[in-house]
């Protein structure tokens, strides 16, 4: 079965295509994001949010 649903796939993308432009913000500073891995994060957040395929972030301990 697959981790990632398709929609949450799809916003990843999205977000991936905006980071690569270098068009991407984060949403706290508004800074410009820089590091891939944010980028992500950001993107399956997003994904999170509307209701797609994704699962819960990891607990910090």
């Amino acid at each position: 079965m697959a981790k990632y649903g398709k929609k949450a796939q799809e916003t990843v993308h999205e977000v991936m295509d905006k980071f690569k432009k270098g068009e991407l913000k984060s949403g706290g500073s508004g800074k410009k994001v820089t590091d891939r891995k944010q980028a992500v994060a950001i993107g399956l957040s997003e994904a999170r949010e509307k209701g797609a395929k994704v699962p819960e972030p990891p607990e910090h301990k």
